[in-house]
């Protein structure tokens, strides 16, 4: 029972984790928390990629002279990398909704997205 706990608090969580960004996305009306929830929800993505991409006692695959036959032993890097590169393009893009948030601040003198729709142009 405790194995399959270990095992399978990887998926719980970051599914939990991509549901309260959800839950955040669609609920909050300040564009600040939008942006906090979309990077939760960015967090549990990676956190379930990273899971998905783990094999239980499994090396580098690194090949050399001693490890040649067992292709069964080695870790599968894709996921790392789709993982690294996740992270590189979820940080630009916050970056540039926070770069959005600060300008619309400054025009409207709000973050509230009702009181944005209700305004004229």
């Amino acid at each position: 029972m405790l194995n399959f706990l270990e095992e399978w608090s990887f998926f719980g969580g970051s599914i939990l984790l991509i549901f309260i960004g959800l839950y955040g996305v669609l609920s909050r009306k300040n564009m600040i928390k939008i942006l906090i929830s979309l990077g939760l929800m960015d967090t549990g993505v990676n956190l379930l990629l990273v899971a998905l991409g783990y094999v239980e006692a499994a090396n580098a695959p690194i090949l050399n002279s001693v490890i040649q036959s067992n292709a069964n032993a080695f870790v599968d890097p894709i996921p790392q990398a789709l993982v690294l590169t996740s992270i590189v393009i979820g940080t630009a893009v916050l970056a540039l909704g926070l770069a959005l948030v600060i300008k619309i601040y400054d025009k409207y003198s709000t973050l509230n997205i009702s009181e944005i729709r209700g305004l004229k142009w």
